[in-house]
């Protein structure tokens, strides 16, 4: 039986990527008690970490009415316009402000010494700011670093959220039912000894990021399987536009390999998509934007084009457009990753095809984060502001994480005083219910059918019969999962597979019950 312990603090934070780090640290900078989890070994491990492009700023002669035209372009009209006018309004100066001035995120330049400014898929204006194609992963590293050198701030390594702590569902007293849901922290699993801990918070920050996982192929990290999706679903949080996956269109391919995402700055460089035989096609699908359309109508482009040919994959070619030592020097990640496979990108097209990229739904959040739940907060990808409709306008992710981890820290700060510490004798220890260690096949084979299911029916184009075929199969594959998780001692892959099981319905149903295309969300019939 895990053992289990009590950790107070003023804030608990799930996740560590730039929603949830910048978070931390204006909550650090006004000396707050924080504890940041993550379920990796590494706590720069994150979707920021993998984040190749850039992040949205400024172009020289641009407005914010323009970048918020992009974007509700992008949205397919679904965009929650005020969230947006947010965005454009406090992301570029919150970028200038924290992530080169705060943190010294070192942004390319050009021999001007101006910034060095790209475009990307859906638009109008060179606007991306980036690092080569690693710049969210020196905003992950910079951002790491400077929370390491606060005292106030605790840092949990392989620390896997189980479930948020709700007075309405754990509470001693069951009085507490008739109250609003709140949240109270979570019931956190310790990997390495196995014990389970209460941590009680009088503010729980959901920044656990998207669910690509649950998909076969995704350019998403491993441990991406919905897990703060599903828990604050469990914990009654109401949860919108779940229908909204955005695929990539470019996810590396090789047989038998894990995919890993192609920039778009790729595309942006002037990369031309191609067949085998070096037959151009997009601008027989979008003949005005070509290989530069917002991705879910790039992504539908190649899927429709690998159908027609019966082909396995689609191609990249960046050799026509920058020399050899350009390609090095701007995309030296990707250029690296793929000679690791055998293609150099220098004189090699690359192979690619679509995979799941972005979570656009989410737990609904309103302007400063806060969720239907008292003294719950959702920001980066695993919420729902709005800000991207019904597709995401590409590097706008970062820019949203940047944003609201910021607004909710600010409204942390002016509130936190007048909420109560959670009692320890209310919420009583996790107790264990299963005394035997899971089958890691058992788990492993079961998050295969997850991913086949959802690849299969819940992909880029959907239908009413493959949607009914996957809600049956993935209600029956839940109450399997479920009773497996009663009988069997925690570990973090069990947590997680009950999790991607849950978030794997919620997509689905929210596919099926919309009944018309839009965005990223394509229905055949």
């Amino acid at each position: 039986m895990a053992q289990s312990e009590i950790l107070q603090t003023d804030v608990l934070i799930l996740g560590c990527g730039i929603a949830g780090g910048v978070h931390a640290l204006e909550l650090a900078e006004a000396g707050i008690d924080l504890t940041v989890v993550t379920r990796s070994p590494r706590a720069e491990e994150s979707a920021t970490l993998y984040a190749q492009g850039g992040i949205a700023y400024k172009a020289r002669d641009d407005l914010p009415e323009l970048l918020l035209n992009d974007i509700l372009r992008a949205g397919a009209g679904l965009c929650h316009r005020p969230a947006v006018e947010i965005l454009v309004r406090e992301g570029p100066p919150l970028v200038r402000s924290i992530l080169m001035e705060k943190i010294g995120v070192p942004f390319d330049r050009t021999t001007d010494d101006d910034f060095s400014l790209v475009r990307e898929g859906g638009h109008s204006l060179n606007r991306i700011l980036h690092a080569a194609d690693t710049t969210g992963q020196l905003i992950e590293t910079l951002l790491i670093e400077r929370l390491r050198s606060f005292p106030n701030v605790r840092i949990l390594t392989s620390t896997t959220a189980i479930d948020l702590l709700t007075p309405a569902h754990h509470s001693r007293n069951r009085l507490s039912v008739y109250e609003p849901l709140s949240c109270s922290g979570a019931y956190l699993l310790d990997q390495n000894s196995g014990r389970v801990i209460r941590c009680l918070a009088r503010a729980t920050v959901l920044a656990t990021g998207g669910l690509g996982q649950i998909y076969l192929r995704t350019t998403n990290p491993a441990w991406a399987r919905g897990d703060g999706l599903a828990m604050a679903y469990r914990a009654g949080a109401r949860v919108i536009n779940c229908e909204f996956v955005q695929f990539h269109p470019t996810a590396f391919y090789k047989e038998n390999v894990s995919s890993f995402l192609i920039s778009e700055a790729v595309r942006g460089a002037g990369a031309r998509l191609v067949h085998e035989d070096g037959t151009t096609f997009m601008d027989q699908h979008e003949p005005e934007w070509k290989e530069l359309a917002p991705r879910d109508v790039v992504a539908r482009a190649i899927y429709r084009e690998m159908l027609q040919r019966n082909v396995s994959n689609v191609y990249l070619d960046l050799r026509h457009q920058l020399s050899a030592e350009e390609i090095r020097t701007q995309f030296p990640w990707i250029h690296q990753q793929c000679l690791k496979h055998g293609i150099d990108i220098t004189h090699d097209r690359i192979p690619v095809v679509p995979a799941a990229h972005y979570f656009c739904g989410g737990v609904w959040a309103d302007e400063w984060g806060r969720t239907t739940l008292d003294h719950l907060y959702a920001i980066g990808e695993v919420s729902c502001t709005g800000v991207h409709g019904a597709n995401r306008l590409a590097s706008t992710s970062l820019l949203e994480g940047l944003v609201w981890g910021h607004r909710s820290a600010q409204h942390i700060r002016t509130t936190l005083h007048s909420r109560p510490i959670p009692h320890p004798n209310q919420i009583p220890p996790w107790e264990e219910t299963g005394s035997e260690m899971p089958d890691p096949t058992l788990i492993s084979q079961d998050m295969s059918v997850i991913k086949n299911i959802m690849w299969n029916y819940v992909g880029l184009v959907r239908s009413a019969q493959r949607l009914q075929r996957a809600i049956r199969e993935l209600r029956h594959l839940e109450v399997e999962i479920e009773r497996f998780y009663r009988q069997a001692r925690l570990t973090d892959g069990l947590i997680g597979l009950r999790n991607a099981i849950r978030s794997a319905l919620i997509v689905t149903i929210a596919a099926w019950e919309n009944k018309q295309s839009i965005g990223c969300h394509f229905r055949e019939s």
